[in-house]
């Protein structure tokens, strides 16, 4: 099963270096980068790399601005089995296109989402990553940290991402536990933690249970969106 990997980007200049560095070696069959109208040197960084690497399937398109609209723009690009989104301040495991055809080598499942981990992996960044791996195996809701990946037929049944400001992975999620099987995997991604770090953690936690019990509750993702100050 081939697997194009999806990453919408916005002023990543800064991550996309060790981004590609980690993702070019893994042997996916397809890389789509999807601009968001950066402002910085995102595009060329990008292209700089890709121009360098031997993978001839790299390529960086430019996207409306939105993770949604973005991720959906990458996904119509795609002519593989497998659709993996990726954050750009997250890193995959090296064995990651071998877990995802195993996991969906079952005709049960299809998708899933990996464990994550922070890159200093103790004190409250090694609490928080376990709850958050803990609350998403117990209610099968994955978030877009957690790299998601779908069966493109699948996705494409859908109807993809929905076209909103914000929730899309959590409004997404819980639409694929209605196709089938979700797979967990225990294998980790490693995600950034400047949130947490620019806001502390504490407070991070509270404003995003605060959010998501609104969103739960009804409140459209656009008002939300509104008081929702996303740190890059």
């Amino acid at each position: 099963m081939s697997i194009a990997v999806i990453i919408p980007v916005l002023d990543e200049e800064e991550t996309l270096p060790s981004l590609l560095k980690g993702l070019l070696p893994l042997g996916f069959e397809e890389i789509i980068l999807v601009d968001g109208h950066s402002q910085d040197r995102t595009i060329e960084v990008a292209k700089t790399f890709l121009e360098t690497s031997s993978h001839s399937h790299c390529r960086v398109v430019p996207g409306p601005k939105g993770r949604a609209v973005q991720m959906n723009a990458g996904a119509a690009l795609a002519t593989t089995d497998i659709l993996l989104f990726l954050h750009a301040d997250t890193q995959l495991p090296h064995n990651a296109k071998i877990v995802i055809q195993e996991a969906l080598s079952n005709d049960h499942h299809v998708g899933g989402r990996f464990d994550v981990r922070f890159p200093q992996d103790r004190s409250y960044a090694w609490v928080i990553s376990r709850m958050m791996n803990y609350r998403s195996r117990l209610s099968g809701i994955c978030t877009g940290d957690q790299a998601m990946f779908v069966r493109r037929l699948v996705f494409e049944s859908m109807g993809g991402f929905a076209n909103i400001p914000l929730m899309e992975d959590l409004e997404f999620s819980q639409r694929l536990k209605r196709e089938g099987m979700v797979v967990a995997l225990k294998n980790t991604v490693t995600t950034s933690f400047r949130r947490w770090e620019q806001y502390g953690p504490f407070r991070t936690i509270l404003r995003m249970w605060a959010l998501r019990f609104l969103y739960w509750m009804g409140w459209d993702p656009h008002r939300l969106h509104q008081y929702y100050s996303h740190v890059r």
